[in-house]
């Protein structure tokens, strides 16, 4: 097992306990999902010897990869990208989570897709709490209609709300786009939707992620180190 993988974990671990902690909030209320996307399938056999277990992925195609040479392992798989409506089959039948529906029509897909033998795929609509173009996710005056849409859908168990905000190194405006995400699941609550799932916070921000009141932090970089894209990162 590599020391420098097993060591970052151990760091990752260290740094959501404290801030776990400095929220108030009860130790192992937050998990770590490692984000594994660009790394090969060593990689995430390597976290796995250092008892990760739940790992993320962004492009269906790795997903389907490493699925298949890792199927030994147990792996809780989260598909975590974008999903276009023609490539919602593989992650229908491989995922155990997905982060980032941020429309009716993926959610129609995976639920006609999920094979009647496989426990409920545990969904999360992604919202674009920051308003950028460039970024998935609904906006976040949808997210109530869409929530009561999904939470319908037969092989589908609606758990959350994930989000992505603009980089930056302003404390105030991360705080504040957590904080969109936060108050939605409040107002899904009122609904009558008692969701348990936050999964916001990556590398550079899981430590206010966690203050904003985060269940899941996404963590790659951090772990894995530096990622190296192709042309073609599939």
């Amino acid at each position: 097992m590599s020391e420098s993988i097993a060591q970052a974990l151990n760091a990752v671990r260290e740094i959501i306990g404290t801030a776990t902690r400095q929220a108030g909030r009860p130790d192992g209320s937050v998990a770590l999902v490692a984000v594994s996307k660009t790394f090969p399938a060593g990689a995430v056999r390597e976290a796995w010897q250092a008892g990760q277990r739940a790992f993320g992925e962004n492009y269906v195609q790795e997903l389907q990869a490493k699925a298949t040479e890792l199927v030994d392992m147990g792996i809780e798989w989260h598909f975590i990208g974008p999903l276009q409506s023609n490539k919602t089959r593989s992650v229908a039948e491989l995922a155990h989570w997905v982060h980032s529906v941020d429309r009716l029509k993926i959610a129609e897909r995976l639920s006609a897709q999920r094979p009647a033998a496989l426990p409920p795929l545990n969904v999360l609509i992604q919202v674009n709490v920051s308003g950028e173009l460039s970024k998935s996710g609904c906006r976040p005056d949808e997210v109530v209609e869409l929530a009561r849409a999904v939470a319908a859908l037969p092989g589908l168990a609606l758990r959350g709300l994930m989000c992505i905000p603009e980089p930056s190194q302003d404390e105030t405006v991360l705080l504040a786009r957590f904080g969109v995400l936060a108050g939605l699941r409040e107002r899904l609550a009122a609904e009558g939707m008692a969701l348990d799932v936050l999964s916001m916070g990556m590398s550079s921000d899981l430590s206010l992620a966690i203050r904003a009141g985060a269940t899941h932090v996404r963590v790659g970089s951090a772990i894995f180190g530096n990622r190296h894209y192709s042309s073609d990162p599939v």
